[in-house]
């Protein structure tokens, strides 16, 4: 179980906070050891240069009393033996301010000198030359102190408490700026999830406010509401969809019913044998719209189907071969236009593109299979009423069939262009309407697998339930 809290802004906020400590009070340390070392040497330079002062007017048989400079007011002249000889006013009453005794290679010693009663000393002890020593007291050792009672600064911790109350308080700003700067950071996370927990599905109207400029929120607000965008579609687009397939389904059960309810109540009225057959016109149809129902479901599930690498000129050849019925089939298939995909969601979509043409041709089909670039491409192309350029998406929707669709074949699932196009999205490719001197046009897309051979293109007709011969190679001008 972990210590710290759950909040983003209290778990950042700790974390600054600590490493801002840290970091002031390595800093701290340092400038207060600084400031305390040149205090330090600051006073040991001023009793120095005051010792080296007054050692400088010693003369054989001079030897004037010291007077002080500045700050050091506390001087003496002591023998190797401890006895005062000669001190300043201040010092005139005390006993030797140190104890330090320089050696001869070393002539200066500075030390801090505590009394039992009264305030520490800072003194700097001076070992007098030897030519001095010689001349004025016949080779006796001297020594000069010269001190001052030490700063209040530096006998005491102030600094230290100074320091460290200026720590605290950085310390403290720097986790209130966090928090606050945090606090503001997180409002735009704060105002997506708030939004969002408004949104329900009866109302997906709602959006998340966008900060400006170009940052991270605004980044993640701007694509939250992408997602709401694209939510509020799908679901208006399942909403549609419901309704639609549940018109769908109802007319031909309607009329199922209203078949059988008259052929019970009026047996001598109808044909068992007709009602029979219209019942099961219509349970292919039921049948006919849920099985197109599983496969688009399975298709927008994006459930995997078994790829392999298939030749497309085939496919086109054999679906044509076995289309019975309706107008004659103008083809021209190139070989080599090998395709990784499912056999079956292939053979389903070019079956498919066929039937549509059959439907609203008047007197001919034209299908091609060649190449573009990397892409295998198979236009399908009827002579009938084609489509305007308003309705050549909306012919890809769901249950969309065109009056000229609805008044040549009524019985239709209007599935069939959906699935295909789900189809070809499945398999990285694209469907879609192209312009076309007469008719419609259905253009098919499927990226080849590399370094497939090019080879010509197959010409042949196929006349209605006729036979044709694919394998028929001839040479074709553009």
């Amino acid at each position: 179980m972990s210590l710290l809290p759950d909040s983003i802004r209290a778990r950042t906020t700790i974390a600054v906070t600590a490493l801002s400590l840290l970091f002031l009070s390595m800093i701290g340390a340092s400038l207060d050891f600084l400031a305390l070392d040149r205090g330090e040497a600051a006073v040991y330079q001023e009793a120095q240069r005051a010792a080296t002062n007054w050692v400088g007017t010693f003369k054989p048989g001079s030897t004037p009393l010291p007077a002080g400079e500045g700050r050091v007011n506390l001087l003496q002249l002591v023998d190797s033996h401890g006895h005062v000889e000669l001190a300043s006013p201040a010092a005139a009453r005390l006993r030797p301010l140190g104890t330090a005794q320089p050696p001869p290679d070393n002539r200066i010693e500075d030390q801090v000198v505590c009394p039992r009663h009264g305030r520490c000393l800072m003194v700097t002890a001076v070992r007098l030359p030897p030519l001095e020593t010689k001349e004025i007291w016949h080779g006796v050792p001297h020594f000069v102190y010269a001190g001052m009672v030490q700063p209040p600064l530096l006998a005491s911790h102030l600094l230290e408490w100074l320091t460290a109350g200026g720590v605290l308080l950085l310390t403290g700003l720097i986790a209130w700026g966090n928090w606050w700067v945090g606090g503001r950071t997180l409002r735009t996370v704060e105002g997506i999830r708030s939004t969002m927990a408004e949104i329900t599905a009866s109302d997906l109207s709602l959006r998340v406010p966008e900060p400006h400029g170009h940052n991270e929120f605004a980044n993640l607000a701007c694509t939250a509401n992408q997602t709401l965008d694209r939510l509020e579609e799908a679901v208006r687009q399942q909403s549609r969809f419901a309704s639609t397939t549940s018109h769908e389904l109802r007319t031909p059960l309607t009329g199922l019913r209203t078949r059988l309810e008259e052929a019970m109540m009026y047996p001598g009225d109808v044909d068992p044998r007709q009602a029979i057959q219209d019942s099961l016109l219509v349970t292919r149809r039921l049948e006919m719209i849920v099985d197109d129902l599983l496969v688009l479901a399975r298709l927008r599930a994006g459930d995997p189907a078994a790829h392999e690498p298939l030749d497309l000129g085939d496919l086109v050849e054999d679906e044509v071969t076995a289309m019975a019925g309706g107008p004659p089939v103008d083809m021209r298939v190139a070989r080599g236009l090998i395709v990784r995909g499912s056999r079956i969601q292939l053979v389903r979509l070019i079956g498919n593109l066929l039937a549509n043409a059959r439907r609203h041709a008047e007197s001919r089909i034209e299908v091609t299979a060649g190449r573009d670039d990397e892409y295998a491409v198979i236009t399908v192309t009827d002579d009938g009423d084609g489509i305007a350029p308003a309705d050549r998406e909306r012919v890809f929707e769901r249950f969309v069939r065109l009056e000229s669709g609805r008044r040549r074949e009524p019985g239709g699932s209007g599935l069939g262009l959906a699935i295909s196009r789900d189809i070809a999205l499945a398999h990285d490719g694209t469907l879609r309407v192209e312009d076309s001197p007469y008719g419609a046009r259905f253009a098919l897309r499927l990226p080849l697998i590399p370094a497939a051979p090019h080879r010509p293109l197959s010409l042949g007709t196929s006349p209605a339930g006729g036979d044709s011969d694919p394998s028929a190679d001839a040479a074709t001008s553009g």
